[in-house]
């Protein structure tokens, strides 16, 4: 896809080969982005994994400290006191087979899809619409639970989504460009806690392979992986 002219400015005034520390790196790309909207930041992490494995799959959530400056809209698959407790904790749509329904016939304005488990045969269906976008709900990131009304407000409040895609790639918001730079580096450190935490024991070799961040109309910033552990703070 072709780039624009202030995207290929923006290229010109940084060594695009040079690996940044966290801060310098954060900072830079907020000094990069080129657009008059307030852009996302967003963090790439090469994973040492082999994402055809099952065992090596890497997925789940990460709550962001400073939350991620988006609105989420969320759609709710639940029938009685777990719907109502959905409305109240500000589900856009709820319902059963009468949300499967406009799901089928085109509606997908959310950004997020959780369920009770006794509607999993009911979103199973959707398989071909929400699978494809990323919009499955699956227990290992907390979107079929019975608690949904908590579910909601946790993903409301920066709670995220993660998972390698077929090359071993990890992509997560980090907030907008507008937040503050310890903002941004609160929530880089968490992602990157998490994707610790969850290193497949089957993981052999370097798992930290290569980081870098952007804005969504700015270019990456490459982030030196051998200097994460001593900027890490002491627990």
């Amino acid at each position: 896809m072709a780039k624009g002219k202030k995207y290929s400015d923006a290229t010109k005034r940084y060594d695009r080969d040079h690996q940044h520390g966290i801060t310098e790196a954060l900072d830079l790309v907020k000094s990069l982005a080129p657009a008059k909207f307030d852009e996302t930041v967003e963090l790439v992490v090469r994973l040492g994994v082999d994402p055809r494995k099952a065992d090596q799959m890497v997925r789940g959530t990460v709550a962001l400290p400073a939350g991620t400056g988006k609105e989420v809209r969320i759609a709710v698959f639940a029938t009685g006191e777990a719907a109502a407790a959905a409305r109240e904790a500000g589900a856009e749509f709820v319902g059963a087979d009468d949300l499967a329904a406009e799901v089928e016939g085109g509606m997908l304005d959310f950004d997020l899809a959780i369920a009770t488990p006794d509607q999993m045969p009911v979103v199973g269906r959707l398989g071909k619409v929400l699978g494809p976008r990323g919009l499955m709900p699956n227990p290992k990131t907390g979107t079929v639970t019975t608690d949904v009304a908590k579910a909601v407000g946790e993903f409301k409040g920066g709670k995220v989504e993660y998972r390698t895609d077929r090359y071993g790639n990890v992509h997560v918001p980090l907030g907008k460009v507008s937040f503050e730079p310890q903002a941004l580096e609160d929530n880089f450190r968490a992602v990157l806690d998490e994707l610790q935490r969850a290193k497949p024991a089957s993981a052999k070799g370097r798992y930290l392979k290569k980081i870098s961040v952007s804005s969504t109309m700015g270019p990456g910033v490459k982030i030196d992986a051998g200097r994460l552990r001593p900027e890490e703070p002491t627990a």
